[in-house]
């Protein structure tokens, strides 16, 4: 077997990453251990809590300073940038209720062929993708109504 338990992204500033990942997207903290020169700070879905995203600030121990101010700028001028994708059943709730949190979007709610997606940037310019397969898009109507 194998799979993935570990994605990662840069942000400039761990705990607005943690106030936009955990206070508005809803994911829950898995690990958060100070590393005496870092910090080990991971969130996940709350319906795959074996699937941690690591949100790593650029530094020591992982890069040299030099590099790691590289890294900074690059992420500052969006010249650096990662993602996620995440599956939902429901894109338009989901999109409703993160919008009510302050999420901003850069890509609302599209029917396309394969499903419905829509995107957000995270606060340091992390693109993440919200999908809903088509697969299960006649389910979910028949749920909702």
């Amino acid at each position: 077997m194998l799979t993935i338990t570990h994605s990662k992204l840069f942000v400039l500033d761990q705990d607005q990453a943690l106030d936009f990942y955990v206070g508005k997207l809803g994911f829950v903290v898995t690990m958060d251990v100070d590393l005496g020169g870092g910090r080990w700070l991971t969130v996940a879905a709350p319906d795959d809590p074996d699937h941690h995203v690591y949100l790593e600030r650029p530094g020591p121990p992982a890069m040299d300073e030099a590099t790691a101010a590289l890294v900074r700028d690059l992420l500052t001028r969006g010249g650096l940038s990662f993602g996620i994708a995440l599956e939902t059943d429901d894109c338009r709730k989901l999109y409703e209720t993160w919008r009510e949190r302050g999420v901003e979007f850069t890509q609302e709610p599209l029917e396309h062929s394969y499903g419905i997606d829509c995107g957000v940037r995270d606060p340091f310019g992390n693109q993440i993708r919200i999908l809903q397969p088509a697969h299960r898009r006649s389910r979910v109507s028949a749920t909702s109504s």
